[in-house]
């Protein structure tokens, strides 16, 4: 009766992904707990009325998913649950001067180089989109409207134009809160910047592409550097004022 019970690869696949969620059903609810002894080959066949290989092949997928662990003479025991590791840069408070400060000096290590590539590696078609993003940063500020999305996709593009797809990678995880002053300002995505500040980032943006379009690595690392610096200098002025105000 067992061998007809089982007979077909189908069916018995169906037989183990059944044990399978019933023994991760029984280690979820408590009924074995980390460090317990699953039964013995034997014991589960009887239980579930199911042939030793299904109960080999239901416990090899509990252990696939390090639910359980194969001890050579002693069994098969119940691991304690793995625990959760958050994606990078899931718990950051933009809201702090601090912390804006902190993703400034991680941006300067990677933007930097990334600079430097691009200047090395980018292509015809990449140099217009560098172009044209600019242009676009140039052209919101000019008609008086939010530039930090804009302000965003131009870096991206210089990340982009290095031809190593890890830059875009990093920028793109940490997103467009990574723009200071959208950061810090939650309206700044729909409220014009000052135009003084606004003329100051144009001329450091202005700097960073001419450099890559001109393919001088170092010209467009230190440009990159300098406007990333610029940046932390505002900011570090911001953090030394809301310190001494008690904010």
């Amino acid at each position: 009766m067992q061998a007809k019970a089982e007979s077909g690869t189908g069916h018995r696949k169906t037989l183990v992904v059944t044990l399978r969620d019933a023994l991760r059903e029984q280690i979820e609810a408590g009924r074995y707990a980390p460090g317990d002894r699953l039964p013995s080959e034997a014991q589960l066949t009887r239980e579930f009325d199911v042939s030793r290989t299904v109960v080999r092949e239901a416990v090899a997928a509990l252990r696939a998913d390090r639910l359980v662990e194969p001890r050579q003479g002693a069994g098969v025991f119940v691991l304690a649950p793995r625990e959760t590791v958050s994606p990078p840069f899931q718990k950051i408070d933009y809201a702090k001067i601090s912390t804006v400060l902190e993703m400034l000096e991680l941006r300067t290590a990677v933007e930097v180089e990334a600079a430097g590539l691009a200047a090395q590696r980018c292509s015809p078609s990449q140099e217009e989109v560098l172009i044209d993003r600019m242009q676009e940063v140039d052209r919101l500020a000019q008609a008086g409207e939010p530039t930090t999305d804009a302000d965003f996709a131009l870096h991206l593009a210089i990340a982009e134009a290095s031809n190593n797809p890890r830059f875009g990678e990093f920028l793109s995880m940490i997103g467009p809160s990574v723009i200071p002053r959208r950061a810090l300002d939650p309206d700044a995505r729909h409220e014009p910047a000052s135009g003084e500040y606004l003329a100051a980032i144009s001329g450091e943006h202005a700097r960073i592409v001419n450099a890559i379009l001109e393919r001088d690595e170092a010209a467009a690392q230190e440009a990159m550097r300098n406007h990333l610096k610029g940046s932390q200098t505002r900011y570090r002025l911001l953090l030394r004022g809301a310190t001494r105000t008690g904010n």
